[in-house]
């Protein structure tokens, strides 16, 4: 059990906005990285090419020709990879030779769960996770709160102890996880949940995922972006939504580019600059009517719209 009193201070200083804080050191990276000098760094989520189903090499190239300078992928996706006789040295090789990193990967073990037995296996399955990312030069693996998703009332304090336990799996495997606000969990659906079980994890390597969507659909207001440091973020995901159906009516295929809802973008990126350069912009989307389109001009649309939001929001 951790002790809720022990090193507070320590560990909210590594999250809590401080005026040194910036980004990521560069050892945390992958070989591969990318230059943390840019304002923000911009990444597709192949989640926004689901719908065409056409395989993690050709979603990498899609995202290379549009100008991406990153990727996340899907654990799903890279076992259907390998599982067609793909390698994961070819696939390096194919990265590299794209000018791609690959910023972090989606995946759903259940390791905050209540069940020991379930624990245990999704540990040993982000222990193979991590070794497949690590073999592919990524660094990081979202953590969302699967299986904690439909009854409220998970102790948050035993949440921090299991966050921590992956945070040391993924030191040893060099592949952080970054813990995922989830906006329709029962559990970590708000922003303060979710910094509350990575403050409490009080592991210097703590790192929180957020994304527009999750925030609004799970009832945080984006003024709460301003109480973290720059080190506290190092993948955002961006998106947007409409002003119709009703928050309790919206799910994933709602979200829109940046730019075409109602979202406050803008002071959002504002916000998220104020605590460093060198962030990972990841556009996710599940758009159903994107999904027929186009692969490649889904991507440049895509790109188009995060650079227009970058810009408006780095002129006011």
């Amino acid at each position: 059990m951790l002790d809720a009193t022990c090193s507070r201070r320590t560990a909210l200083a590594g999250l809590v906005a401080a005026p040194s804080a910036l980004v990521p050191s560069p050892s945390s990276l992958a070989t591969n990285e990318i230059s943390a000098e840019s304002d923000f760094l911009y990444c597709l989520n192949v989640s926004t090419l689901r719908g065409q189903e056409l395989g993690v090499v050709k979603e990498l190239e899609i995202a290379a020709e549009a100008g991406f300078d990153a990727v996340e992928v899907w654990i799903n996706g890279l076992q259907a990879y390998l599982d067609s006789g793909g390698s994961l040295s070819d696939l390096r090789k194919r990265i590299d030779d794209l000018g791609l990193t690959i910023a972090s990967a989606i995946g759903f073990a259940q390791w905050i769960v209540d069940d020991e037995s379930v624990r245990q296996q999704a540990v040993e399955q982000l222990k193979q996770e991590m070794d497949m990312l690590a073999q592919i030069g990524c660094s990081r693996i979202a953590a969302p709160p699967m299986g904690a998703t439909k009854e409220p009332g998970l102790d948050l304090m035993k949440a921090a102890e299991r966050y921590r336990t992956i945070l040391e799996l993924g030191e040893s495997h060099e592949v952080i996880p970054q813990l995922e606000v989830w906006g329709f969990s029962a559990n970590l659906h708000r922003l303060g949940q979710t910094m509350f079980v990575a403050v409490e994890s009080q592991h210097p390597k703590a790192r929180i995922l957020p994304d527009i969507y999750h925030l609004y659909k799970g009832g945080s207001e984006f003024n709460g972006l301003k109480l973290l440091s720059g080190s506290a973020i190092e993948i955002f995901h961006i998106n947007d939504y409409p002003a119709q159906p009703s928050r309790d009516q919206l799910d994933d295929s709602y979200r829109v580019y940046p730019g075409d809802g109602v979202a406050p973008v803008a002071e959002v990126l504002q916000d998220l600059r104020k605590t460093g350069s060198g962030k990972i912009l990841s556009l996710e989307l599940f758009n159903k009517d994107y999904w027929q389109q186009d692969a490649s001009d889904v991507a440049k649309t895509g790109l188009r719209k995060m650079k227009e939001s970058v810009a408006t929001a780095l002129s006011g």
